[in-house]
């Protein structure tokens, strides 16, 4: 049996990236370790805290249990891509700045780039649906009512920015 291609580019945050990975490998891994993107923190490694949270295209998922062979050819987005191109933070990194709505911190990344695919999706969520969007996403410091606040405060920028 012949093992399969290697996974040699990916498309990420708008720029496709040389790499030259086993398609098993997991995309979390290969953004860490072959592209230095650290802002995707490990967490659990079984896509059940969300700390490995990235967009793929456009929807939330857990880097760590995506091989890194399904995402290739697919648009992939991670926190150090949500930014404007000339650094201006998105609406909802800027609400989370705003209503420090993180303690440790290690879990935030996670946490706005599922805000992120949530608000792309449905930009005026109630609070039951921006809990229920956010249920993959594990914050032990507490700080749930401040993320919650966030991504309302961002769903209300959002909106006055397409005007």
């Amino acid at each position: 049996m012949a093992s399969a291609r290697r996974v040699t580019e990916l498309k990420v945050n708008g720029t496709t990236r040389a790499i030259d990975a086993d398609p098993e490998a997991s995309l979390l891994n290969v953004l860490r370790d072959e592209l230095d993107l650290t802002g995707t923190k490990y967490g659990c490694g079984e896509g059940k805290c969300g700390a490995c949270t990235v967009l793929i295209d456009g929807q939330p998922a857990h880097s760590c249990r995506v091989r890194v062979g399904v995402a290739s050819g697919r648009s992939i987005t991670t926190i150090e891509g949500l930014a404007g191109p000339s650094g201006t933070l998105h609406p909802v990194q800027q609400a989370f700045l705003d209503l420090e709505a993180f303690q440790c911190a290690y879990c935030t990344s996670g946490m706005i780039m599922a805000a992120a695919g949530l608000l792309a999706a449905k930009p005026d969520p109630g609070e039951a649906e921006i809990v229920d969007a956010m249920q993959g996403n594990i914050c032990r410091c507490g700080t749930h009512p401040r993320i919650v606040a966030a991504i309302r405060k961002a769903a209300v920028s959002m909106k006055e920015e397409r005007r």
